[in-house]
């Protein structure tokens, strides 16, 4: 008796209860991402993805800080959690699934890429993953991984109104033009700082071109280890002190783990449209970066960290 569709309906049972688990909070992801990657280390963009998902969760605690408290109103702290919190959950909801079937698939010995249908996911990563499994292109696929859950998140998040409306206020503009709120750290066991940023980041072709430099920079030789060594010695909790601990400065300003200033979000899961459908010519988009030699930048953090402080003792200055 062939009891295969039993079995496929079981698995697709678990992984929407697994789902429904694991993207609870920022934590949860953050976790899920980065105990996956112990398990399958050759799906490189699940550590690259933890690493993004941890600067979002510091972003949002930033928030609740008394320097950003002074910048910005309770309105648009909360408008920018609210993105900061729909990007994280609407990432992870795409791809987690990816994540869970490609597991399945090697439990089994044979690809069940087709059952990610079930889950909306792209036509385009799909045949990512069947390319994958053939050809074992590790690179390749991180890539392909970056493109995807960045368009997906264009539709999703930044191309609704709430996204809009924030990024025309004038407080957030100068607040990004000097500070530059959408870098991304990449910190290390001895306490240095690696760091890209994207401007404008409301392009998809920026981000792609930043996640593709992030991903260079975590797993060059030179840097690898030490970034990899910072997290798993040191568990995301939401609070910057995770990785200004190790460092020889401090922005001195409080710094919260995540679950002290924030409930759990309920999301409304909505139908995605396959974004594939109507951007076709995506090729251009695997193309490797430039190499360099990554150096950090710990100064350029403080500098950018003592922007925001001035920016604040002008607030109540003028307050």
């Amino acid at each position: 008796m062939n009891n295969q569709p039993q079995r496929q309906s079981s698995i697709l049972e678990t992984i929407h209860k697994q789902l429904k688990i694991f993207n609870k909070d920022n934590l949860t992801r953050t976790s899920y991402y980065e105990r996956y990657y112990d398990q399958n280390p050759e799906i490189r963009w699940a550590l690259l993805a933890g690493i993004v998902s941890r600067n979002a969760g510091w972003n949002m605690t930033d928030l609740a800080n008394e320097w950003f408290r002074t910048l910005l109103n309770e309105e648009d702290r909360h408008q920018l959690f609210a993105i900061y919190e729909a990007s994280n959950w609407t990432i992870f909801q795409d791809a987690c699934p990816q994540l869970m079937i490609y597991e399945q698939s090697k439990r089994q010995g044979r690809p069940l890429f087709y059952l990610l249908k079930e889950f909306g996911v792209s036509s385009f990563i799909i045949n990512e993953w069947k390319m994958f499994w053939e050809k074992h292109s590790e690179e390749r696929l991180c890539t392909a991984l970056i493109i995807n859950e960045q368009f997906v998140l264009e539709e999703a998040v930044l191309q609704q109104p709430l996204f809009k409306q924030v990024i025309s206020k004038k407080p957030f503009f100068h607040l990004e033009q000097h500070t530059h709120l959408s870098y991304v750290l990449l910190p290390s066991i001895d306490g240095c700082l690696y760091t890209l940023y994207v401007r404008p980041f409301q392009k998809v072709s920026n981000r792609i071109n930043l996640g593709k430099q992030l991903a260079f920079i975590l797993f060059h030789p030179d840097t690898y280890p030490s970034i990899r060594s910072f997290m798993i010695h040191h568990p995301h909790t939401g609070s910057r002190h995770d990785y200004d601990k190790l460092m020889s400065w401090s922005p001195r300003v409080e710094s919260f783990p995540l679950r002290l200033v924030y409930p759990v979000v309920t999301h409304q899961l909505m139908k995605r449209k396959d974004w594939s459908n109507k951007h076709t010519n995506v090729a251009s988009y695997f193309k490797p970066v430039k190499p360099w030699k990554p150096v950090t930048r710990d100064q350029w953090v403080q500098h950018k960290w003592m922007m925001i402080y001035l920016a604040k003792m002008l607030k109540k200055w003028m307050i």
